[in-house]
Formats: structure tokens, sequence, C-alpha cells
């Protein structure tokens, strides 16, 4: 149903953004820090499930979208390649911005929070960069002509987002060394957006250029 080079090409880009540490993976951090373990694994439960809300969402919007249209089909992609060098280019530059740790601005704003799971659902669910994100990177990779647009999307998108959980849930098991290197290095948060950075460049770059052949 989808192409095995893509699969693996998918595979490898979800698993290196599953790993570097961005804004999610980041809040996980911060209510493990603040409220233990228990806290942190119920964050993490938010985010999967808000992050599954964005990929049925997405894949009910675009897959009708995608099956009617062969134009729409290839506007999108190109639209999704171009978006996510955007978000590369983006990473970069913020890495070369003096600013306060993230992890830090989630524990403060963690502290008053009272429900760890459903903040982690509201958290995801209203973050439009996720939306964007799924719309942009899946349909990279949803073979048109196998057809069953739905189901390849839902698919993509659940693996993507159980990569993620499994990263957050890693997070969680070494929360203290691991939350004390991303607060006090801001060298690591720098070096960490720049390869993220150049990661999404080159996969968009690539993606973009495979449609032209």
């Amino acid at each position: 149903m989808i192409d095995s080079t893509r699969l693996l090409l998918f595979l490898t880009a979800a698993v290196l953004l599953a790993v570097a540490p961005g804004p999610g993976m980041l809040y996980v951090l911060a209510r493990s820090l603040a409220g233990g373990k228990r806290e942190g694994v119920l964050s993490a439960l938010g985010t999967f499930l808000g992050g599954m809300v964005h990929v049925l969402a997405a894949a009910l919007g675009v897959s009708v979208v995608l099956a009617r249209s062969a134009v729409a089909f290839s506007t999108v992609k190109y639209a999704g390649a171009a978006y996510l060098c955007f978000l590369g280019v983006r990473m970069i530059l913020d890495a070369r911005k003096p600013e306060a740790s993230s992890a830090d601005n989630f524990t403060k704003t963690s502290k008053s929070a009272r429900n760890p799971l459903w903040q982690g659902v509201a958290t995801e669910v209203l973050n439009p960069k996720t939306a964007l994100f799924f719309l942009s990177f899946i349909p990279q990779f949803v073979n048109r002509e196998s057809g069953h647009l739905f189901f390849q999307f839902v698919l993509l998108g659940s693996v993507s987002v159980i990569l993620n959980t499994t990263a957050d849930l890693i997070v969680i098991s070494l929360a203290g060394p691991l939350g004390r290197k991303i607060r006090s290095s801001a060298q690591f948060q720098r070096r960490q957006r720049t390869v993220t950075g150049v990661i999404m460049i080159g996969l968009g770059t690539y993606l973009a250029a495979s449609e032209t052949r």
C-alpha cells in the first residue's frame, strides 16, 4: 500500500523528529520534574490523545480532497514540503536567539496545573503547529495510486504519534539527569534546534525534488 522506500524514509524522519526535544517533550519533562513520574506519564498520555485527534481530523479532511484531485494532491505535497523547510529555517534562526529555557517556562506553568492528562490533551489539541505539521508531513508519504488514503494517513500519523510518545516515556524515565542537562545548557538547546532544523530542511527539499522526477 505504501512504497517501501518512502516508508523507510518516513520511519527515519519520524524517529529523528521524535527524539529531538520539542515543545511537547519539554512539557512532559517539566511535568515530570514538577510532579514526579506519574504526572509525566499522564501528561505523555494526554499529548498522545491530543496528537491522535489531529491525525484523525487531518485524515478526514485531507484524504477526501487528495483522493478526488491529482492537482490538489500535488499542491498539498509541494506546500507541505515548503512548510517543512520553513520550519527548519525558523528552528535554526531561533537557535541563535538568547532566551530563557523552554523547560523552565513549562515548569512554572505546570505547577498550577491540576490534571496533567487533560492539560496534555488540551496542550496538543489547541496547538495549531501540531495540526500544520501533520498536514505537511504525512501527505508526503501517502501513495495516492494505492488508494485507501484515509487509512494510509491514519496509519502513518499513528506511527508518528506513537514514536513521539515513546520518546516522551524515555524522557520521563530519565527526567532527573536529562532535565538538568536540557535546562542548564543553552548550548545544548541551540545545537538541538539547529540539528532538527537542518533535518527538516533536508527532508522538505528531498521530498519536493522527488516529486519532480
